[in-house]
């Protein structure tokens, strides 16, 4: 679900009021992340694996597939249904800054009810920010940054920048490949004070 110049501009509409959904509802964005990892998967794989009740997730399911980004893949029953790829480039209200909705975001923001950090995050600085907190997460994990340089760039805490990057660092590993240049987080030493100094 790309934003191309040969949609017309009814579809790209659509299309971010249907992205919009997930993005304001943690529930549905958690089951859309699920789909996207997994590939394919039943009602009862929904169920059983997000821990769901069985009208809960036909709702979810069914919500999702009418907003257009999950689809059927198979009719047989039982049916199987599949997350359709989001890449939708969004400019904020001020115009002062742009980030691309991604499948990585919206699992982000599907972490919001069991992640205090995240959720904490979305309500001090909003997806935009959190979009931006996960392209610092990625770097941080390929050894490209640290929490003291986003925190200076982005003008918050040391330890603000920590304890966002510590939350989406399951989201970097889930979609995105750490290894591209050099040291992860495990070859880090954030245990050396400087969150608490910070504080």
């Amino acid at each position: 679900m790309s934003r191309t110049s040969n949609r017309a501009d009814g579809d790209i509409v659509r299309d971010f009021l249907s992205v919009a959904d997930l993005l304001e509802e943690p529930q549905l964005a958690q089951l859309y992340a699920y789909l996207a990892r997994e590939g394919e998967a039943t009602v009862q794989d929904v169920m059983d694996d997000l821990e769901l009740a069985q009208g809960t997730a036909y709702s979810y399911v069914n919500r999702l597939v009418d907003a257009g980004v999950v689809k059927v893949t198979d009719d047989e029953q039982p049916r199987r249904y599949a997350a359709r790829a989001i890449n939708l480039t969004v400019t904020t209200a001020v115009g002062d800054r742009e980030y691309t909705i991604t499948p990585a975001l919206i699992d982000a923001v599907g972490r919001r009810e069991t992640n205090a950090d995240i959720d904490t995050y979305i309500d001090r600085h909003g997806v935009a920010g959190l979009a931006t907190a996960l392209t610092y997460a990625v770097a941080r994990e390929r050894g490209e940054v640290t929490h003291r340089l986003m925190a200076e760039d982005l003008d918050i805490s040391p330890l603000a920048a920590e304890m966002i990057l510590q939350a989406l660092r399951p989201v970097v590993h889930e979609h995105y490949d750490t290894e591209a240049a050099g040291a992860s987080l495990d070859e880090v030493d954030i245990n050396n004070g400087d969150a608490a100094d910070d504080a």
